[in-house]
């Protein structure tokens, strides 16, 4: 069974970084793309970052310089370096799995599109 496990969010002043990381486990990774979503209260999950088996990526147009997508293979975690962080940044931020062989393109930022969840981890960005 899939299961992702994130980690590594916290309260940070504006202008900080964190670095995030999703545990993955119970699938092969060049049948899978991945991916962070993050949601603040009363907003829509939105799509951050995903990365496909060949390790293509794809941004949010307000992340894109920001923030930065990764793996590291042999350890089965995918990371998110975000830099600059500011109030807006504030939300819960998810790990995502779909299997698929290509997820390219700004259309792979819908949530709807991901069929596996880890349960979020917080990030607050304070002023």
């Amino acid at each position: 069974q899939v299961q992702l496990v994130e980690s590594g969010g916290g309260s940070v002043q504006a202008g900080g970084i964190l670095r995030l990381s999703c545990a993955a486990s119970g699938f092969t990774r060049d049948y899978y793309c991945l991916a962070w979503f993050r949601q603040a209260p009363g907003r829509e999950r939105e799509g951050v970052a995903v990365i496909d088996p060949h390790g293509s990526t794809t941004y949010a147009d307000s992340m894109k310089g920001r923030f930065t997508i990764s793996e590291d293979n042999a350890k089965n975690t995918l990371y998110l370096q975000m830099n600059s962080l500011t109030p807006e940044d504030t939300a819960m931020y998810y790990c995502a799995a779909r299997s698929a062989l290509t997820c390219a393109g700004s259309y792979y930022l819908s949530s709807p599109l991901w069929t596996y969840w880890g349960q979020g981890t917080q990030v607050t960005v304070s002023s």
